[in-house]
């Protein structure tokens, strides 16, 4: 799940989704009580990738927050207006024109199935064809809900990482287009499976959206624009920040069936195989930010991280990462996330040029980017601002794929998602392993948390096992192995 995890993603105190305001979470917290208005705006169209009367259909795999927020996006590209109160995004997304249907859903908990068919049910009426028989639960429900659609069509890939190659395989053989979240693998193997259905859709013309939506942020291309310009002159250093409360979790309960457990709501991103754990899924958004800044992935990084004396946390993620990515030129990316309560929270991206300094973004993935007149970061000294965004990033994401899929315009982000992944993933293991790790290791890398991935059903053991104090075995720098 993602940005946001509205309406059910409560189990652990997840900052984005309490603190946060990002449009989509925002949209399905205000709406909640309003009935779906409109029907949807049909735009003619002379030739449409999308069947022969122009709905483009969609399949929600995992049914989450995000994934209900990613329906909402569509649905705004689309045409649909739920009401002059909350019209998503105005007319600039009349771009993507016509018509789009949810057909299908899947999800491993019903009660989830259930709860977000209803919302969006009341949100968007008709535009909701997803009726009993198309709504799927359990580890295969992914393939009875691709297998609904037609060419043209769109699979909603937003489950957690540990399943995304799996998904994406399935729908690139089924030949059917693409929207996926971040993130897209929990170790190297699961990114060399990600490329390689990356470059199967490719030949297929399918095409591929990933969830990286700040790539799509015209204020942050507005700044890669005037730093590809010179107008910070050569990019020395970047700092990006995220640093907030914290996400414990408690021991696991003995008598559950230890695998559903560790699928709840909350407790993927407890675990390395299923999520990649919580450093990835809060950092790689800034990460991305570092590597599209460079215009180059790193050839290196190191780190160092642990937890706090006397941490009761029984999962297995560390409380604090520091990593220096350093890129083929030699300048520096410095990334730093934290995770404990009563401590100084940040959340922005810096970078430092020859000729001055820049905010890239700020809070909670704010488009509020700035070049300061030297290398002093204050607000008394800021040289240019981007214009306002029209359209905030997780729209305008969808808005490209639906143009493309309507346009047959070329699109596949498979490949720049899975490395700025890989280069996440090169960061968390040189902070847990206690080593220098190369790009070339990490490309090189086949490691897997749970190679049975696909395989795994209700009575599958537990890919990794709670000891006798329900707690998972966390990572001991100079022992631990994932690359």
């Amino acid at each position: 799940m993602s940005h946001g995890q509205t309406p059910l993603e409560g189990t652990i105190s997840m900052r984005e989704t309490t603190k946060s305001s990002s449009p989509r979470r925002e949209f399905l917290k205000r709406t909640a009580g309003i009935a779906a208005a409109s029907a949807l705006a049909g735009v003619a169209i002379p030739h449409v990738h999308a069947g022969e009367d122009n709905t483009i259909r969609l399949a929600l795999i995992g049914c989450g927050g995000r994934g209900c927020g990613a329906v909402a996006n569509a649905m705004s590209a689309g045409g649909l207006v739920v009401d002059n109160r909350f019209r998503l995004e105005g007319e600039e997304n009349a771009a993507a024109g016509g018509p789009v249907k949810l057909v299908a859903m899947a999800d491993l908990i019903p009660a989830r199935l259930d709860q977000s068919h209803a919302t969006l049910t009341k949100l968007f009426g008709p535009a909701i064809d997803a009726p009993k028989e198309r709504r799927f639960e359990g580890f295969d429900a992914y393939r009875k809900a691709i297998d609904c659609l037609r060419p043209g069509d769109v699979a909603m890939l937003t489950t957690h990482a540990g399943f995304r190659a799996t998904h994406l395989e399935y729908a690139v053989e089924k030949g059917v287009n693409v929207f996926m979240e971040k993130d897209f693998a929990a170790d190297p193997g699961g990114v060399q499976q990600i490329l390689r259905a990356g470059e199967a859709a490719e030949k297929k013309n399918l095409k591929i959206a990933a969830g990286l939506m700040a790539r799509h942020s015209s204020a942050r291309q507005a700044m890669i624009q005037k730093i590809r310009d010179g107008a910070v002159g050569d990019v020395l250093l970047i700092r990006a920040y995220r640093m907030d409360p914290g996400y414990l979790m408690g021991p696991f309960p003995r008598g559950e069936n230890e695998l559903l457990w560790q699928l709840r709501p909350g407790h993927p991103y407890q675990l390395l195989w299923s999520s990649g754990g919580i450093f990835i899924e809060l950092m790689i958004h800034q990460i991305d930010e570092c590597f599209w800044i460079k215009d180059s992935w790193p050839v290196a990084a190191h780190g160092v991280g642990g937890r706090y004396a006397g941490s009761k946390d029984c999962s297995q993620n560390l409380d604090s990462y520091a990593i220096e990515y350093t890129f083929a030129d030699g300048t520096k990316a410095q990334v730093t996330g934290r995770y404990i309560p009563n401590c100084h929270n940040d959340f922005v991206t810096y970078l430092h040029g020859t000729k001055c300094a820049a905010r890239f973004s700020g809070n909670i993935h704010a488009p509020n980017g700035v070049i300061y007149k030297d290398q002093r970061i204050e607000n008394d000294n800021i040289a240019w601002k981007p214009p306002k965004e029209k359209v905030n990033p997780w729209q305008a994401e969808w808005n490209v794929l639906l143009d493309a899929i309507r346009h047959d315009r070329p699109h596949n982000e498979a490949r720049r998602a899975a490395l700025s992944n890989l280069g996440a993933i090169m960061g968390r293991a040189a902070v847990h392993t206690g080593q220098i790790v190369t790009w070339e290791e990490a490309m090189a890398s086949k490691f897997r948390f749970c190679p049975n991935v696909a395989a795994l059903t209700a009575d599958s053991p537990a890919p990794v096992q709670a000891n006798a104090e329900g707690r998972y075995p966390a990572p001991v720098p100079g022992v631990w192995k994932e690359i």
